[in-house]
């Protein structure tokens, strides 16, 4: 068989991700905090766009296509153009008028230039009042109420951090310097609850000190405030605040040792370690429980971002749901096209007029994009709700399975773009504010082969089981597997520690210890408050 060159002509058919195509995929999944900082940004960018409220100022007339300097640097030669030169229509005539002798003014006046009059006692004490040097701060318009730019913000204190706290306490404690750039390391390493790194092993070699030095520095900084700060672990956290109260005792001291024990409920380990009875083991523990194992958490920190909801679902009038935008979060764009009009007819450059045909077609499918955003999350929403109306008229409980496919197939998209939809974005509803993907659950079989339930559903139901058990019948897993499929749902056990532990609910054994220790501070009260009402008056 001959080898031989040719050349062929073929038509095929291919999705080309054109730059637009793919600014509409990445405005799909942006959550309205990253769209407003994306469309600013644009806004800068693009002089065609503008924002749909954006209004002249009053007084100022809008700009003349005149005005407009090109890339070379042209000036606008009209007459009166420049800054200060703006003259009211006949100002200049007027100023420029003859207004004749003395005598013609005085006759055009009908009266005489010397005719004064003499200030009224109260017209000169407000003439002077109004010369006079401003003598508070207000006066100079730092307080006026009347002026825009008054803000009460700038009057409020910052927020003191913890470093910030710690570090003021260091500048008095030390006055080395060596000692302070020690000090300061060790405080650049306490997280926000007021903890060391468990391991400070490099400090010393990082800072070219000594270990000696660095154990130093860290014991003045563990007496700081607020006590318990700069520990290394919860027992060391525990120990300098029972240092500080003076409580700190062996008995005590065998406690913050031995927490584990005291996490297990184990108290007749404790005691034993302790060496105490049963009334001092509970006193003890009292103390260890009104201490603070997060002493840095009362400090400001980092600001959390308010969540604002995409879609708000409310009731409607005929017992359906109302399902609409929250337009706050949408930004309003406009292509500017009588600037686009104005400036085609000044600018004579190839370049200057490409680079504003590409700014007009960018404006023009941002507007579309943002246009085609908003009308999809409107279109899946509605099918979200349409789909989960049981979980909004009565329920998590009714919670239904859901997936990406079920609602692409019903609003005819594909299920990427479904999935870029529900992206962080929020449901604002009547029985609280949901993220949209917090409605596509999995399913779970029907113990009797009947309908499928949803995962979230199962999850609420074995929340509900634990939560109403007696302290003398607690509930182990094989149990709410027995019950669930009594009820008509077909899960594993493995599945309900799963979800179980998702929910941080410990295992049964730990809640029977829990519940009968509680239960144990409840007689205990009880038959002490009873005990001191029948003591004789």
């Amino acid at each position: 068989m001959a080898l031989t060159q040719r050349l062929e002509f073929r038509q095929s058919q291919s999705l080309v991700m054109t730059p637009q195509l793919m600014q509409a995929i990445k405005l799909l999944q942006l959550s309205n905090l990253d769209l407003t900082t994306f469309v600013e940004e644009e806004l800068e960018r693009n002089p065609l766009l503008e924002r749909a409220n954006d209004e002249a100022p009053a007084g100022e007339a809008p700009a003349e296509a005149g005005q407009f300097n090109d890339s070379d640097g042209g000036h606008n030669d009209e007459p009166g153009g420049g800054p200060g030169e703006a003259f009211e229509p006949g100002q200049e005539e007027w100023m420029s008028k003859d207004l004749g002798t003395r005598a013609e003014i005085e006759q055009t006046l009908d009266t005489g230039l010397d005719n004064v009059f003499s200030e009224e006692p109260a017209e000169a004490a407000a003439r002077n009042a109004q010369d006079a040097a401003p003598t508070t701060y207000t006066e100079w318009g730092g307080g006026a109420s009347g002026d825009e730019d008054y803000n009460l913000e700038a009057f409020v204190a910052a927020e003191t951090t913890l470093g910030d706290h710690l570090a003021e306490q260091l500048s008095v404690a030390f006055t080395g310097a060596a000692q302070r750039m020690i000090g300061q390391y060790l405080i650049d390493l306490v997280d926000e609850a007021g903890y060391l790194p468990p391991d400070l092993g490099q400090a010393a070699e990082r800072l070219g000190a000594t270990q000696a030095d660095v154990d130093h520095v860290l014991a003045v900084l563990q007496k700081f405030d607020p006590p318990g700060v700069c520990a290394r672990n919860l027992s060391e956290c525990l120990a300098i605040q029972l240092r500080e109260l003076d409580r700190y005792d062996p008995a005590m001291q065998a406690l913050v040792e031995h927490l584990d024990l005291l996490a297990k409920r184990d108290i007749a380990g404790l005691r034993k370690v302790c060496g105490v009875d049963d009334e001092d083991i509970a006193d003890m523990i009292g103390e260890i429980r009104r201490l603070n194992p997060k002493p840095g958490m009362k400090f400001g920190s980092a600001r959390l971002q308010t969540m604002v909801p995409d879609v708000y679902v409310r009731p409607g009038p005929d017992g359906g749901w109302h399902v609409e935008l929250n337009s706050d979060t949408l930004p309003r764009v406009l292509v500017n096209q009588t600037y686009y009009s104005q400036l085609s007819k000044k600018i004579g450059k190839d370049g200057d007029k490409s680079y504003f045909t590409d700014a007009l077609q960018n404006a023009t499918w941002l507007v579309r994009a943002l246009d085609q955003r908003a009308r999809t999350i409107l279109k899946v929403a509605t099918e979200i709700v349409r789909q989960q109306d049981g979980f909004f008229t009565h329920g998590v409980a009714h919670l239904r399975p859901l997936n990406l496919k079920a609602v692409a197939d019903a609003i005819q998209m594909h299920e990427s773009t479904v999935s870029r939809v529900t992206a962080n974005k929020y449901m604002a509803t009547n029985r609280g504010t949901f993220e949209l993907k917090y409605f596509f659950t999995a399913s779970i079989a029907s113990a009797d082969g009947g309908e499928a339930h949803s995962a979230e559903a199962v999850r609420h139901h074995i929340k509900q089981l634990i939560d109403s058990e007696a302290p003398a019948a607690i509930l182990s897993d094989d149990t709410i597997v027995e019950r669930l499929r009594a009820s008509g749902i077909d899960i594993a056990r493995r599945t309900v520690a799963k979800y179980r532990e998702a929910m941080r609910i410990p295992s049964s054994v730990q809640r029977r210890r829990d519940k009968q220790s509680a239960l144990g501070n409840v007689l205990a009260t009880a038959m002490s408050d009873r005990s001191r009402n029948t003591e004789p008056a």
